[in-house]
């Protein structure tokens, strides 16, 4: 199979600080994320139903064509109910400020974040440049499902 590789610069936003953090890689060959780790300068007690915007230290250039997304971890997801809010996030290939994931608990206890703990995967994805056609409806054509919405194609 050939894969395409793409360079993504990251940096550290307080190197000082952070240097004892592990930067986002690979674990495997054919991982297609790489974890992120929280970089709180103390513990963030997350309680049932709450968000936080999670500091990773890291800003990166994302190359022109492609995006990051940012998808929740599964462990935390089925061990704790803690996942990521706008799942998968998107960072553009234009942002340069500090990459954050919105968790939130969707578990029945407090969930206790802490530094350096992985809190989330990124994910490099391809992004086709888009033209947006406008026409009337008559114009879009015909398909066999046509305008049957939610749950219209039997599968429940």
């Amino acid at each position: 199979m050939d894969r395409r590789t793409v360079t993504l610069r990251l940096a550290r936003l307080h190197p000082e600080r952070d240097a004892d953090l592990p930067l986002p890689q690979p674990m495997t060959a054919s991982a297609a994320g790489m974890d992120v780790v929280a970089a709180l300068s103390e513990p963030l007690q997350l309680g049932p139903g709450e968000r936080a915007a999670v500091p990773t230290g890291l800003a990166c250039a994302v190359p022109p064509g492609w995006e990051i997304q940012v998808r929740p971890r599964s462990g935390l997801a089925l061990r704790h109910g803690v996942t990521v809010a706008n799942a998968p996030g998107t960072i553009d290939a234009d942002y340069r400020g500090e990459l954050k994931v919105l968790l939130v608990n969707h578990g029945q206890d407090s969930f206790l974040l802490e530094r350096g703990m992985r809190v989330a995967q990124l994910v490099v994805a391809p992004v086709p440049l888009v033209t947006v056609l406008h026409c009337s409806v008559a114009e879009l054509g015909e398909t066999e499902r046509g305008d049957r919405g939610f749950g219209s194609t039997g599968l429940r």
